[in-house]
């Protein structure tokens, strides 16, 4: 009885799942949505402003450097929490609230599910930093800049196609509705698909027309 009240209690799929000690949702949609989106907005504009002061940047490259800003501290501070929070369920602080709603869309994060658990833990620890090194990179012209982009697209492709993947084979019912389905689970993580894809075939190009333009000044070297 005590495990079907306290499952009863959490919105998450299955109804069956036992969080012990899991505190509702405390904080409005709105609010939860508003201070993400807020906040990253001041940031990638900030960053943008700033980016228009560094010489001979195109827009192409100060976006890049936005989207890297702002995913990169996606990845340290979002999901790094969730990373190191095994009980966030139990929290009322503003990013447990962020990871309690999220749940609606795949409760495998409210269950830590050591794939996810897994995934998450090496975005936030190695493609967070990467993603602030990319800014820096872009920023300063290095040599590097477009290896890193490439390297750093392929992480987050790779990591979101076994996000889906491990769903699917884990039988895809982790949505407590369609509409979190689709909303959280679907189109929210579709952006670390098309952006990284862009990128990487940007990067791509770039890299084989600095091979080749490399290879060119080697043959005509007597």
């Amino acid at each position: 009885m005590a495990g079907e009240s306290e499952a009863a209690r959490h919105p998450y799929a299955p109804t069956d799942l036992e969080l012990p000690g899991y505190v509702p949702i405390s904080l409005p949609l709105t609010t939860i949505l508003g201070v993400y989106v807020l906040s990253s907005l001041f940031i990638t504009l900030l960053l943008w402003t700033l980016s228009g002061r560094l010489p001979k940047k195109t827009k192409i490259e100060r976006l890049l450097m936005c989207w890297w800003i702002f995913t990169g501290l996606t990845h340290i501070v979002l999901e790094g929490y969730f990373v190191f929070s095994p009980e966030f369920y139990k929290d009322g602080s503003y990013l447990a609230e962020v990871w309690k709603e999220y749940s609606k869309g795949d409760s495998r994060y409210a269950t830590r599910d050591s794939a996810i658990v897994s995934l998450e833990g090496l975005t936030a620890v190695l493609e967070g930093p990467a993603c602030i090194l990319a800014v820096y990179a872009i920023a300063t012209d290095k040599s590097y800049s477009y290896v890193l982009q490439f390297a750093i697209s392929l992480g987050q492709l790779y990591g979101t196609f076994m996000y889906y993947i491990t769903a699917l084979l884990d039988g895809d019912n982790f949505s407590s509705s369609p509409i979190y389905y689709y909303l959280y689970y679907v189109l929210l993580n579709s952006f670390w698909i098309l952006i990284p894809s862009l990128i990487a075939i940007r990067c791509w190009k770039k890299i084989c027309i600095a091979m080749s333009s490399e290879s060119h000044k080697k043959t005509k070297v007597p």
